[in-house]
């Protein structure tokens, strides 16, 4: 609980690096069916900019605090482990559950193979990032407490 404020800020730049791929991913046009951003605003029928508004809450609050919080009991050895195993996690969760409300199937199965696998990567190294950064900010804060 005493480092919250390390996983919101780790689930802050994991989102700004996960973001930063998708943006690429769509300047470079591979599987422009495939934005996350466009879904989240269709499911709120809402412009494009509550879509990244809800991005970066989901990434930022939803995940980088349910890491913090969850740390001690995610498996994996080292931060960067607990990371990735948080972010497959975090995957999974966006599978089961927001791709079927965004209409693109179980697993974003109605947007093909790809979909699922593509997602499974950024989501990993979003994991990465996360674990990584909240191992800085945490260990700066056990080196001055």
């Amino acid at each position: 609980m005493k480092h919250i404020t390390s996983g919101l800020a780790a689930g802050f730049v994991a989102t700004v690096v996960l973001s930063a791929m998708m943006v690429a991913k769509s300047m470079m046009g591979v599987m422009p069916e495939l934005d996350v951003i466009v879904m989240l605003s269709a499911m709120m029928g809402a412009p494009a900019i509550v879509g990244w508004l809800a991005h970066f809450m989901i990434g930022t609050l939803a995940w980088g605090g349910g890491f913090a919080l969850l740390y001690d009991v995610i498996p994996g050895s080292g931060a960067t482990a607990k990371g990735v195993a948080f972010g497959i996690a975090a995957w999974l969760a966006m599978m089961i559950m927001v791709m079927p409300m965004a209409g693109a199937g179980f697993f974003g199965m109605a947007l093909g193979l790809m979909a699922p696998m593509m997602t499974l990567v950024l989501h990993i190294i979003f994991g990465a990032v996360l674990g990584v950064t909240f191992h800085a900010l945490t260990a700066g804060r056990n080196a001055t407490a």
